[in-house]
């Protein structure tokens, strides 16, 4: 017994064709999906602020997605943090613009030796944490070491 395969009209090539056609489409939605993707993960990220403390001994706490808002301050961040599950605990002296971080966790300011020292995207912040605004997508970053003199 003999069995025939049919070919579509046009032959093998306009099979290749298709199967093409097929794969470009299946390549492009696939492609689509990934861009929506990145998009819905890059407007989550803009809406929060990353904090890292920096303990100056090798351990760190990394909090990456703090709910950001509008007029928020470092002060705040600290705040957040503090709520979190997993957060840290802080002490300050004073409130809002004047206010200033004594203790993170155990280690407190010591005045002439180390101290909690905060930067905003790698910079070195010129106000206290209670007056610095940040911007959706800012990193902090506390550190407990010696202030360094220009």
């Amino acid at each position: 017994m003999v069995t025939r395969i049919r070919q579509l009209p046009g032959g093998p090539s306009r099979r290749a064709f298709w199967m093409a056609v097929l794969a470009t489409a299946t390549t492009m939605a696939m492609a689509t999906i990934s861009i929506a993707t990145v998009s819905i993960a890059a407007d989550v990220k803009a809406e929060t602020v990353r904090l890292v403390v920096d303990y100056g001994d090798g351990a760190q706490v990394h909090l990456t997605a703090l709910p950001w808002r509008d007029g928020m301050t470092v002060l705040d961040a600290l705040a957040a943090a503090k709520k979190h599950p997993h957060g840290i605990t802080f002490a300050q002296r004073g409130s809002g613009a004047s206010s200033l971080v004594t203790q993170i966790g155990d280690l407190k300011n010591e005045g002439d030796g180390k101290n909690w020292l905060y930067t905003v995207n790698g910079k070195l912040a010129p106000v206290g944490a209670g007056a610095y605004k940040l911007k959706a997508g800012d990193g902090i970053l506390w550190e407990f070491k010696d202030y360094e003199y220009n």
